[in-house]
Parts: C-alpha cells; sequence; structure tokens
C-alpha cells in the first residue's frame, strides 16, 4: 500500500502572539499539537522558524521536514508531561559517559580521545561542578556521587524545550558532557563536539574503509544533532 501523507490545506502561515508565547495560525487557525494541545512556542524565532516549515509544505504534509515543529510537539506532549522522568533519563548518562570510556590500544586512538576529551572533563569539573573519572575498556566505573547529583540537577533545571533539545544531543552523542557542552556553546564549536562524539567511529574508517550505509546514517545522526542545538538556540528567550 502506498504511503499516505495528508494534504496541505492551508494558504497561508503566519506567526501570532498566544497566551504564554506564540503560536503558528494556518489561514487564521492556530496550529495544534498532534495531541491537540495549542502549539504555544517560548520565542518569536521558534514561531517563525515553525511557520517557515508549514509554509515550505507543498501538497503533501512531510513531517520529516519540519523539524523545529516535531521538537515542539515533542516537548509539548512528551517531555511535559513526564519531565522528571526524561531528565532522570538523560542525566543516567552521566554514569556511563562516552568520553569516560578510553582505549588502550592502539595508542594513537588512546592518544585521539585523550586530546579530545581531556577538555570536556576539565570542563565538567570546572563549569557544571561534576568531576568524572576516566577509565580503560567499557565497563563503567563507579562516578563521584556528587558529581552525578550536579549533573542530575543541572538537567533537571531545563525547561520542557531545553530538556527536549538537550535529550537529542544526549542520545545522539552518546555523551551528557558532549550533550551540555553543545547545550552551552562551550569547549567547541557545535560540528567538533560532533567530531568528538564520533572519534572510535573515524579512526575504523580511517584504518577500515567507510561503510556507505553506515556513512550515510552518521549524515543523518549529525545533522540531527546540529538541528538539535539549533532547537536550542530558537527556544532561548533572549534570542
Amino acid at each position: 500500500m502506498a504511503d499516505w501523507a495528508p494534504k496541505r490545506f492551508w494558504t497561508a502561515a503566519e506567526v501570532a502572539e498566544a497566551e504564554g508565547g506564540f503560536t503558528v495560525l494556518l489561514d487564521g487557525r492556530p496550529v495544534r499539537t498532534p495531541a491537540k494541545a495549542p502549539l504555544i512556542l517560548p520565542t518569536r524565532a521558534m514561531a517563525e522558524a515553525a511557520a517557515a516549515e508549514w509554509d515550505a509544505q507543498e501538497r503533501e504534509i512531510r513531517p520529516q521536514t519540519m523539524p523545529v515543529t516535531r521538537a515542539a510537539n515533542a516537548a509539548i506532549d512528551k517531555v511535559r508531561a513526564q519531565h522528571a522522568e526524561v531528565a532522570a533519563l538523560i542525566a543516567a548518562y552521566g554514569e556511563s559517559d562516552l568520553i569516560c570510556h578510553r582505549a588502550e590500544a592502539p595508542a594513537g586512538l588512546a592518544a585521539r580521545q585523550v586530546a579530545a576529551w581531556d577538555p570536556l572533563l576539565d570542563w565538567a569539573r570546572a563549569a557544571l561542578g561534576a568531576p568524572l573519572i576516566p577509565t580503560v575498556g567499557i565497563l563503567p566505573r563507579a562516578q563521584p556521587p556528587e558529581s552525578l547529583a550536579a549533573l542530575h540537577a543541572r538537567v533537571s533545571g531545563l525547561d520542557d524545550f531545553a530538556l527536549t533539545a538537550l535529550s537529542d544531543l544526549v542520545a545522539l552523542s552518546g555523551s551528557l558532557v558532549i550533550g551540555l557542552a553543545a547545550m552551552d556553546d562551550a569547549v567547541a564549536p557545535i560540528e567538533r563536539l560532533w567530531e568528538m562524539s564520533r572519534i572510535d567511529e573515524t579512526w575504523q574508517q580511517e584504518h577500515w574503509g567507510v561503510d556507505a550505509e553506515a556513512a550515510e546514517a552518521a549524515s543523518i545522526r549529525r545533522r540531527d544533532f546540529v538541528q538539535a542545538r539549533r532547537f536550542r538556540d530558537l527556544a532561548r528567550k533572549s534570542a
């Protein structure tokens, strides 16, 4: 059976102020989320980005081409309803963060990890109050309880839209520290932070070749990582 997609039914999308923020109007009618909640966005910049996505739809509505709208829907319909649970799941990445698991060999890979990941650990200690201890191998080591508590407090203090962005950043990178650095524009630019999360995969490609299917999947994940940071920027009240 052929895929079905809802048809475009409006002429123009525009931004309007609404109680609690901004919304998108389609021919004067406010957009709602899939759960039928009002699509109330925290900033005009986010509402304008969402409206542009709606305007860009042609004959059929393609949600995969609407990342801002999809993330906003998730923030309203999912994260808002279970904020504490989502925060706890994200904070738990600190217990076995990617950047704490180091290779013993080969020496070149180990050195590359140290060069990229030690500055992130330094930042986590200084900026987040969360010293983390690296270890060799894939088995996690117990991290300081005070560090895990600091990370949990930082994550749980985020609003629904910021937590939605962080959830994607962490899931895509495998690192809570990298995700938080991306949120704060710290340590390195967003593209470099993505590269830091891919050190092991990049090493494998350099020595064993590139698998086309895996490379395509990685490219999509990289795009989504950058988009998650953009969503965070759009959610900032100063934006």
